[in-house]
């Protein structure tokens, strides 16, 4: 066998796998709602039995009208009360079968939903850092939307499809073999049919899934970042791009629409045969007297009905292939290895103090690819450390391993003598304050955005909080004050104003431990010196570590780290390392001597 042909199996073998493995997990949140699916299974057997009992009873009308004089009009009423009623409650169960069906379906769509959601919170920060966000979110909104469509599809359709011809085949085996015999022998045609449609929709509309998620990703970074595409003149290059991606999702939808749109078509042409299979040979049996006219009517009425689920089933699989494929990645996401959990002995930190350790650290976010090697420092508690060096040195890495968004490849940090990973994340995180660079707010009121890390903080708490971060006078001025409703991120609020309503956030909690990581980036000159006589006064007896390029906000830090490809080279305070004439103070003279 050639490689060629070797790999085109194994991508197939693969390919059957994920969808049996979609499968079993649609099934397992299935399971959940087993009353309702057996409810709507019987309720689907009494709507088949209902609708192949009609044809008999036409067929016996029928059988009443013939002969000249003959007509048993009583007869005839019978008959038609009782098609009258079996209609009715054929139209009852309908309803209550597709209520039980979207009942199930939006269920267990919430189910997945939730349990995405819930992945997403538990998933490390590497994950969202190697995965474009716009994919994640096309999962979890289009993908399972999608994945409703085909379930819901498959519910109402499928089970009635199986049954009906099932019911259909048992009717026509009673009410004459041979003819019977003719349906059984072109069926399998059907299944052929379904069959080539089925293997190759799966993997378009996977291909389609996937290109769709890629295109929302390049919307979603488009939309977040339209002031620097046109601030560099990018408008082409983007709609280049946007082009590419929207060709490829073009091709794959084509190609996924034109065979899902063959299988009417196809299906019909099955149905034709049947159809023409049954009423010519049973014209010649009713001329022999095999069978009378009253009895083929209700044949040919049977050959119809059990030909046209084919053309369900088959729009069904096809609907079934697209539903598989969005729910493989959106089992994915769910599948994915949550962050390593708290111990069940976690510490729960109280009243820290502040005494930080940093103990021959590793650490990198690829293997290959070196960052922090044997990191060592020790912070007492109520010092204030900064941190400074070149761009990609490790400086924000510090920050992600001291509030364990990652966790060291080895060594230790500890927080008054602990090591972080015996204490639980919640209590680690609560105990620091954190400032960044990156600003964000969630839609609401401002209020609500300052109070973010203290709901039950009193009125008068927030607007100290506010004056003490140099915002409570633009707040004012603000058309609702601090019952002002922003967007989200902040809306037309300018960056510094959202950074000072963050500095704000901070500045109540007042938490043991501090990390300002470029806190005053996005804020006047004027403010920035307000705002750091501020932080000096919420700084007294907390240990804080502050990241900044600009040198001037860090002199009256009691330890400066600088740091370079990962390791600590100089270490002191403002007026030593400048005495030291090393890299500290060639970063200085040049922010302030050009």
């Amino acid at each position: 066998m050639s490689e060629n042909k070797k790999k085109a199996v194994g991508d197939e073998g693969q390919k059957s796998s994920r969808q049996m493995a979609a499968l079993m997990q649609v099934l397992g949140y299935i399971r959940r709602y087993w009353f309702m699916v057996g409810l709507s299974l019987c309720l689907a057997a009494v709507t088949v039995v209902l609708t192949l009992y009609i044809p008999i009873l036409t067929g016996d009308a029928v059988d009443l009208l013939l002969g000249a004089g003959a007509v048993d009009f009583s007869r005839i009423i019978s008959v038609m009360i009782k098609i009258g009623i079996a209609m009715v409650i054929t139209a009852i169960a309908q309803w209550v079968m597709n209520t039980c069906n979207n009942h199930i379906t939006y269920h267990v769509v919430k189910d997945i939903r939730e349990d995405a959601f819930r992945r997403l919170e538990e998933l490390p920060l590497k994950y969202l850092d190697a995965h474009a966000y716009g994919d994640i979110v096309s999962r979890v909104v289009a993908d399972v939307d999608t994945f409703a469509d085909g379930l819901l599809m498959g519910f109402t359709q499928l089970f009635t499809g199986v049954l009906t011809i099932l019911g259909t085949l048992l009717f026509m085996l009673v009410t004459n073999i041979p003819i019977a015999l003719v349906v059984i022998c072109i069926t399998p045609v059907s299944f052929l049919v379904a069959r080539f449609i089925a293997t190759r929709t799966f993997s378009m509309f996977k291909l389609q899934s996937e290109t769709r998620g890629e295109q929302t990703s390049l919307i979603d970074e488009m939309i977040g970042n339209q002031k620097i595409v046109k601030t560099f003149s990018r408008e082409e290059a983007v709609r280049t791009e946007f082009a590419e991606i929207n060709g490829r999702l073009e091709k794959c939808s084509l190609k996924a629409i034109f065979f899902s749109s063959i299988t009417n078509p196809a299906t019909r042409f099955v149905n034709s045969l049947v159809y023409a299979g049954v009423g010519i040979f049973g014209a010649f049996v009713a001329i022999n007297g095999g069978i009378s006219v009253g009895r083929l009517s209700c044949f040919l009425s049977y050959a119809n009905q059990y030909t046209k689920p084919f053309n369900e089933i088959s729009g069904v699989v096809t609907e079934l292939q697209n539903a598989l494929a969005c729910a493989a990645r959106i089992f994915e996401l769910i599948d994915e290895e949550p962050q390593i959990p708290d111990k069940d002995n976690a510490e729960v930190l109280t009243d820290a103090q502040g005494n930080v350790a940093l103990e021959n650290v590793y650490f990198s976010y690829v293997p290959e690819k070196k960052l922090i090697q044997n990191f060592n420092l020790e912070v007492k508690p109520g010092q204030r450390v900064a941190i400074v060096g070149p761009t990609g040195c490790g400086k924000t890495t510090i920050i992600n391993l001291l509030m364990r968004f990652y966790d060291v490849d080895s060594g230790k940090i500890k927080v008054d003598g602990t090591d972080i990973r015996d204490i639980t994340r919640g209590s680690l995180r609560t105990s620091y304050g954190m400032v960044l660079q990156e600003t964000w707010l969630r839609a609401g009121t401002i209020r609500d955005n300052i109070r973010m890390g203290k709901p039950d903080a009193s009125e008068e708490e927030v607007l100290q909080a506010a004056k003490a971060a140099h915002a409570h006078s633009f707040i004012k001025r603000l058309p609702g004050g601090y019952d002002t409703v922003i967007t989200e991120d902040g809306g037309s609020l300018s960056q510094g104003q959202k950074q000072l309503l963050c500095i704000a956030r901070v500045m109540l909690c007042l938490p043991p431990m501090l990390i300002l990581d470029e806190a005053t980036s996005s804020i006047d000159t004027r403010t920035e010196l307000r705002i750091q006589n501020a932080f000096a006064k919420m700084m007294e007896g907390r240990t804080s570590f502050i990241v900044a390029h600009r040198l001037s906000t860090i002199q009256e830090a009691d330890i400066i780290l600088v740091m370079k490809d990962g390791n600590i080279i100089e270490q002191g305070s403002h007026e030593t390392l400048l005495a030291q004439k090393g890299f500290y103070a060639t970063l200085y003279h040049s922010q302030f001597t050009g």
